[in-house]
C-alpha cells in the first residue's frame, strides 16, 4: 500500500471527532449505522458531522449507502485492514536482519 495513502487514513483518524466517528461506525458492522444515530449517539451538530464523515470518505475510510430518506455510513474495512497491515508487515524487519549476522 501507498504511504500517502495510509498516512491520510492515519492523519484523519488522529482527530479525536473522527476517531469517534469511525469507531462508532466499525462498532455497527457491516450494516452500517444511520447519520442520526451517529448524530445522537456522539452529540456532534449536523454539519459539523457532515464534514468529519466527507473527511473520513475521501480518506477511503468509510462508505455511505442511502436507503429512502436515510444515509448510512459503512466502514469500509479492507481499507482498514490495509492500514493496520501496512504498519504490521514492517513489525521487527530490522531486527530479523541483524540476528542473520
Amino acid at each position: 500500500m501507498d504511504i500517502e495513502i495510509v498516512a491520510k487514513a492515519l492523519k484523519e483518524l488522529g482527530h479525536p471527532t473522527r476517531l469517534a466517528i469511525f469507531k462508532s461506525v466499525v462498532r455497527a458492522g457491516y450494516q452500517g449505522i444511520a447519520v442520526g444515530g451517529l448524530q445522537e449517539k456522539l452529540g456532534i451538530p449536523g454539519s459539523t458531522l457532515s464534514h468529519h464523515i466527507s473527511s473520513l470518505a475521501s480518506a477511503g475510510l468509510l462508505s455511505q449507502r442511502r436507503e429512502g430518506r436515510t444515509l448510512f455510513c459503512v466502514a469500509e474495512y479492507d481499507k482498514l485492514q490495509a492500514v493496520i497491515g501496512f504498519l504490521q508487515d514492517e513489525c521487527c524487519l530490522d531486527e530479523q536482519a541483524s540476528d542473520d549476522m
